[in-house]
């Protein structure tokens, strides 16, 4: 898209008065006649809001609302929320928010939007396929969150709830699911009281489904390609003895076994589902996850709270790394992660003029590669064809610590300023041997590097009136930084520099015809430094290394979204307008020929060190587009509800060097989900059709290496639920 229609969009979508950035939560089951929206809240700024009348821009949706729009893990939340790019390479995915978060698979470079689950910030960028199954509610947070979410969100954050037990009663559900690829799930949740104060939830999903993927030559020896089996267990205990104290223990465990990666190399002409392999295939995550939540009120309503996480994974891959059956290109490797993580709040009463949240966290990250688990066969580099067996081991362990508090004053009925800010130290360490065992060479490296950063967010806001929120705002967002692993060409492993981001926003929150129509429109420009990608080392151009971008990249744009229910009709929308460009920066492609030198700042520009200013930032849409509409018609004492969700997402380009040739150009993809409810009276039953990605559209989801990876055709059923 040029430059000129992107101005001329935005003068229009400016005209479009106020897009609601907040997706409508769904109702309760008990509320399923509302004829209007209810309200919205967010609880990822430690304290429960309307998110009408916050100052950040969010996309929420209910449980119910994830699986009605098609969304079963995070790779499907680009299909549902505006800004949103995911691309799913295997057990890795490169997830941004704007065009910032993390573009390159390598544990060493962190993430840029970090993920929560019940308040556990969860493994960052690996082990993301957990499904999403007995969902409470999801909390997406477009730009950088530096305040609460720490060092990993200068794109954004996700906060997921899964549903608590209560004291209510017994109650739960039952859901069985069946569709094409033969696709069998069930899923289900019960919530049993022990008493009157204790109270326990135990949820499930199973899943089965066959491959996408055909291979019309050679065959895997080992593992059935893109086979799906996938079980996930929950067991949640509540015990809350006076109105005061509240403890919740929640307790995951899941093992996902997606029978490894199936890919084809950038320019095949076959299709993205025949693949030719000398195998073999191997893909499973393995986790468990422990979270204890403690809560407690002091009389003047004063909040203390406390959440430990511990986490726990295995990751094991086997796969053909250059999608043809005649190069014996390979790659088995299996790596361990351990999580720990502390957050202590102290939250204060939420009435008065003035509020705040103040908290202390820690995290300790471990990853491990074990010995003679970490393997891949190929050439040494492409200057040096010796096709050579690699090996790694060791540690690379990870540490933060951080102190950090917000601050909200009410000067009048109408007018509060927050400011909020966060102190986090970080470690990084590299305890690893990389070797060649064939011809006796090993490097080894004993290194660590430690950061200290400031970050934060001051917003002014003003409540016009009951219907009309505005604000605005400027945040900060910071990635540590990290070190380069060992290399066996013999060069000394260096550091690389944290990213940051600067972020001023300003944004228009509005209710209309009775709470029927809620809008938002905010634009947004971010200047983002360091940027850490993977090209030829400027010194020693034989080998790759993680190096900062110098300069800055600018990153501006419009984001609008609306929901409405009016009586039987519903519906959502979400658009994306952005632009952005890389400052001046020269550059090895370490997919090409690495010689000459090549000074990042200066070149000189030749065949191999190119200018890469000017390019668009990796992942950075210019145009996302969400619609969904729903209606609801009276069908023999219960309602029948056809829903539609359309997405579309423009081109976008993997690489810093957007070369077509190469891959990096993935093309715009138009996805279509649409949904068929049936309601019976009493509510107990619900009867679903479904399909997802209805037109087929065959499209490549992301690109690793010269290889592409599909994204997931038509896949259509029904699904049954009964309430109890």
């Amino acid at each position: 898209m040029g430059r000129s229609i992107w101005i001329t969009t935005s003068a229009v979508a400016l005209l479009w008065c106020g897009a609601a950035q907040a997706q409508q939560a769904a109702p309760a089951p008990q509320d399923n006649e509302a004829t209007t929206l209810g309200e919205v809240v967010v609880t990822a700024e430690r304290r429960t809001t309307n998110l009408q009348e916050t100052p950040i821009a969010a996309s929420v949706f209910s449980g119910e609302q994830l699986q009605n729009k098609g969304v079963t893990n995070i790779e499907t939340l680009q299909f549902a929320m505006p800004s949103v790019t995911v691309q799913n390479s295997g057990q890795g995915n490169s997830f941004n928010i704007r065009g910032i978060g993390k573009t390159e698979n390598s544990s060493s470079i962190g993430v840029g939007v970090i993920t929560y689950r019940d308040g556990v910030a969860v493994f960052p960028a690996y082990f993301q396929n957990e499904p999403f199954y007995d969902i409470a509610s999801l909390e997406l947070l477009r730009g950088p969150q530096g305040t609460f979410a720490g060092q990993n969100a200068t794109g954004g954050a996700v906060f997921i709830t899964e549903r608590n037990p209560d004291l209510t009663g017994v109650n739960g559900y039952v859901t069985g699911q069946y569709g094409s690829y033969d696709h069998l799930r069930l899923q289900g949740a019960v919530n049993v009281p022990l008493g009157d104060t204790v109270a326990l939830r135990l949820a499930g999903n199973i899943e089965q489904r066959d491959s996408f993927y055909e291979v019309i030559q050679g065959a895997p020896t080992v593992g059935d390609p893109g086979v799906v089996n996938i079980e996930s267990y929950r067991a949640s205990l509540l015990w809350q003895p006076t109105d005061a104290l509240r403890i919740l223990w929640k307790n995951d465990y899941s093992h996902i076994d997606l029978g490894g990666y199936p890919t084809t190399p950038v320019g095949s002409p076959d299709s993205l589902f025949d693949i030719r392999t000398n195998g073999p295939f191997r893909g499973i995550d393995e986790t468990v996850r422990s979270v204890l939540n403690i809560n407690y009120e002091f009389d003047n309503g004063m909040v203390l709270r406390s959440i430990t996480g511990y986490q726990d994974g295995t990751t094991s891959v086997r796969a053909d790394t250059d999608g043809t059956a005649t190069l014996p290109f390979t790659s088995n490797i299996k790596v361990d992660q351990r999580l720990w993580s502390q957050e202590f709040n102290l939250i204060s009463p939420d009435e008065g003029p003035l509020r705040w949240v103040v908290g202390a966290y820690y995290q300790d990250d471990l990853i491990t590669f074990p010995p003679g688990q970490f393997t891949t066969t190929q050439y040494l580099s492409p200057t040096l064809p010796l096709l050579v067996a690699l090996t790694l081991q060791g540690e690379n362990p990870k540490t933060t610590a951080a102190a950090f508090g917000q601050v909200s004053y009410d000067f009048t009925d109408s007018l509060e300023l927050q400011v909020g800010a966060r102190f986090s130290r970080s470690t990084v360490e590299n305890h690893a041997v990389s070797a060649i065992p064939a011809l006796g060479l090993s490097i080894s490296q004993n290194d660590k590097v430690e950061e200290d950063k400031l970050t934060g967010k001051v917003a002014l806001n003003y409540t016009l009136d009951d219907n009309n929120f505005l604000y605005g705002f400027v945040a900060t967002g910071y990635k540590a930084g990290g070190l380069n692993g060992p290399n066996i060409l013999g060069v000394p492993p260096g550091p690389f520099d944290g990213e940051e981001v600067l972020d001023f926003e300003a944004g228009w929150k509005a209710t209309a015809f009775d709470g029927r129509l809620r809008t938002q429109i905010g634009g947004y420009y971010n200047i983002y430094e360091n940027f850490q990608v993977i090209i030829g080392d400027p010194t020693t151009p034989t080998i790759t290394t993680i190096s900062n971008v110098p300069g800055e990249t600018k990153i501006y744009g419009l984001e609008a979204t609306a929901q409405g229910r009016f009586d039987a009709l519903g519906f959502d929308i979400g658009l994306s307008l952005a632009h952005s460009e890389l400052g001046d920066f020269y550059a090895i492609d370490p997919r090409g020929t690495l010689t000459g030198g090549c000074n990042a700042a200066t070149g000189p520009a030749s065949a191999t060190c190119t200018n890469v200013g000017g390019n668009a930032q990796t992942y950075a849409p210019e145009l996302t587009f969400n619609f969904g509409v729903e209606y609801d018609f009276a069908v023999g004492g219960g309602r029948l509800t056809p829903r539609v969700d359309y997405s579309h997402i423009s081109e976008t380009w993997t690489t810093i060097f957007a070369n077509e040739a190469r891959g990096d150009r993935l093309e715009a993809r138009d996805i279509v989900n649409a949904l068929l409810t049936y309601e019976p009276g009493n509510g107990d039953w619900v009867l679903q059709a479904y399909g997802t990605n209805v037109f087929d559209e065959e499209y490549v989801g992301s690109v690793k290496s010269g290889q592409r990876y599909a994204g997931p055709p038509r896949q259509y059923g029904i699904r049954i639920t009964r309430n109890f």
